[in-house]
């Protein structure tokens, strides 16, 4: 749906954790090595947040307090802050509702989005049409997980690929005239997908129990093989899709901005769109998937190298299964926030 009124960010921060966890010390907790990882994955480390009671409003709450400092932003101005997570600190109250109290958004109303790996995009497609609508002048988009607290390290197919993180953006109006913002998105799901790549215990329909516990039902589970294909035929077609869309060839595209599941998904996703891998966003190999984190992190890690007027495509794709893509023109130079 493309938009009238141009929601654009004016600002991004990212946060991860000081642990960092190798693939050396992998080695020694399952049977793997850097090698095999390395090849398979590219993610050489990933981030884990440690300490008691530590849940994801932690890296959440850094997050946006750098980005409101950053942006010189007023926390009672904030209309609205979603959080996409699928780690939630409890299922009650909202983690958004918590950070939001933390940061001193005492105007905003706030909730929890889920939608796994494609979250961040929802949530930021979200704030485009509170902005477009007029219903919000100034929208926080915070993806953040914890995906250490439902990873089961004894598991080699998932562990090694999983990392803690948390990214946020400040999204708000631009004068439709400048040609920055939000120019178009596309969100599917397919539920179809749902025992492909999922937490089996945990929620209303298998509630935490010994029996759930010792069968380890609470961790993240994924059919790999199938996972990967249905990534790279999902996120490429989406990719393609947005772009003739908008008249856009690769020449146009300053970048590709893919949600970091795998680099192996990340080189198909870029060679069937025939996007150069130099034009690629890539940090899986020092955060591994943060899931909801994952593009905010990217768009943070890349942000000195952006220009206004820069053509950016976002593209995602997560358990559900959920996927996405969208077309913005970056709206400021470098680390100059608005």
């Amino acid at each position: 749906m493309k938009l009238v009124k141009r929601a654009v960010i004016t600002g991004v921060t990212g946060y991860v954790p000081g642990y960092v966890l190798t693939n050396s010390e992998l080695e020694q907790m399952v049977d793997t090595n850097d090698g095999w990882i390395t090849t398979r994955t590219g993610i050489q480390e990933r981030r884990i947040l440690k300490g008691e009671e530590m849940g994801t409003s932690v890296m959440a709450i850094e997050a946006v307090k750098d980005l409101l400092q950053k942006t010189a932003t007023d926390p009672a101005a904030i209309d609205l802050l979603i959080c996409a997570t699928i780690t939630p600190d409890r299922i009650t109250p909202a983690t958004a509702n918590i950070v939001a109290h933390a940061v001193g958004a005492t105007h905003a109303f706030s909730y929890d989005l889920q939608a796994a790996c494609s979250g961040f995009l929802y949530g930021l497609d979200t704030a485009a049409q509170f902005i477009a609508s007029g219903r919000a002048k100034k929208v926080v988009v915070v993806g953040a997980d914890k995906m250490s607290a439902i990873t089961n390290y004894s598991d080699r197919a998932t562990c090694i690929l999983f990392g803690d993180g948390a990214g946020a953006v400040l999204v708000t109006a631009d004068d439709p005239d400048s040609g920055c913002g939000i120019v178009d998105t596309i969100c599917k799901a397919d539920g179809a997908g749902q025992n492909l790549l999922y937490q089996k215990a945990g929620g209303s329909r298998l509630p935490a129990s010994h029996k759930t516990v010792d069968a380890k039902a609470h961790y993240i589970y994924q059919d790999g093989q199938n996972v990967f294909k249905a990534a790279v035929t999902a996120m490429s077609e989406v990719v393609m899709e947005i772009m003739a869309g908008n008249q856009l060839t690769p020449a146009d595209i300053a970048y590709l901005v893919p949600h970091q599941a795998n680099r192996r998904i990340l080189k198909l996703v870029a060679d069937r769109a025939a996007i150069p891998m130099e034009k690629v966003m890539l940090n899986i190999n020092k955060y591994g998937n943060t899931t909801a984190a994952t593009i905010p992190l990217c768009l943070w890690d890349y942000e000195q190298k952006l220009k206004k007027g820069d053509k950016l495509i976002v593209t995602v794709f997560g358990g559900g299964f959920t996927w996405g893509a969208m077309y913005m023109v970056w709206g400021y130079d470098g680390g100059k926030a608005v």
